[in-house]
């Protein structure tokens, strides 16, 4: 049974800080060129289930590869990229949380998927 919990988060320096409604029972790892060299681990969450605390989306810089449907946002301060976003397959918003971003998670004790973004 899936268990929604909110978690705070952001980027190393904190100018950008949010909050994500989010399941982290299994987490997202794939093995696209960009995730792979970032490290990244993903959970999505729909608009409505994340918001933000210090910062938005306007103070982050834009990487977009590929077929151009993930805006990899990062901090032009420090770097990191604590969330993408992009479009569920019915056009909805959504972000893609780095869960390496959020306080206080044992990322050890997670349960990873792999997605073969490779090959997309």
């Amino acid at each position: 049974m899936a268990e929604q919990k909110k978690y705070t988060g952001g980027c190393h320096c904190g100018k950008v800080r949010f909050e994500a409604t989010t399941d982290l029972s299994s987490v997202i790892e794939c093995n696209c060129s960009i995730c792979t060299k970032r490290g990244l681990l993903l959970s999505f969450v729909p608009s409505e289930q994340f918001a933000f605390v210090a910062g938005n989306e306007a103070a982050l810089k834009d990487y977009q590869f590929n077929k151009k449907v993930v805006h990899h946002l990062f901090c032009p301060d420090c770097g990191i990229e604590s969330f993408g976003t992009g479009q569920t397959p019915d056009g909805r918003k959504m972000y893609a949380v780095n869960v390496r971003c959020l306080d206080g998670v044992d990322l050890a004790s997670l349960k990873r998927t792999p997605v073969d973004g490779r090959s997309r």
